[in-house]
């Protein structure tokens, strides 16, 4: 029988460990109030990775016809979020800085973002992000920093409930 994370410490030590982790990460994304907002899904292959994909319609263009800037922050701070949030397996991370650019103006469609771990596995992360529309080309990019808050992973009902 794989071991399981331990609801008090949120240790997931091993693979089978990391990968009830990750699912609950996955499930913790889907549960946020603010994600019944956005056509999207986040996945996490692997440690220090996250994928967030997510559709674009024009319900969220600016008065020029294109995303607004507020849905290239959320791309971008959940994906970097999440990869972080995959090395720290007891306790929520909370964004302290982020820094985006935008490369190119997006429309309505699918676009897919990248979150990537940097450094930091105690008290402070950096993880990376970005932002790819559907023809392959970059549209945006950042980089946050992210600490570990008193909230344990463990008390979140999106992070602790099975599917």
């Amino acid at each position: 029988m794989p071991p399981e994370a331990d609801s008090v410490t949120g240790d997931t030590s091993g693979a089978a460990g990391a990968g009830l982790h990750h699912r609950a990460l996955e499930r913790l994304y889907g549960s946020a109030p603010i994600n019944e907002k956005f056509a999207s899904s986040l996945s996490i292959p692997g440690e220090g990775l996250a994928e967030i994909r997510f559709t674009i319609g024009e319900e969220v263009f600016h008065a020029a016809g294109a995303a607004h800037g507020t849905i290239y922050f959320k791309m971008l701070d959940d994906a970097a979020f999440y990869a972080a949030n995959t090395l720290a397996t007891d306790r929520f991370l909370l964004t302290t800085s982020f820094n985006l650019h935008f490369t190119k103006p997006v429309g309505a469609g699918e676009i897919v973002a990248e979150g990537r771990w940097v450094s930091g596995k105690r008290r402070v992360f950096v993880a990376e992000s970005r932002l790819v529309d559907a023809e392959g080309d970059e549209i945006g990019r950042g980089t946050g920093t992210f600490m570990r808050s008193r909230i344990a992973l463990s008390s979140l009902p999106g992070y602790s409930a099975a599917e």
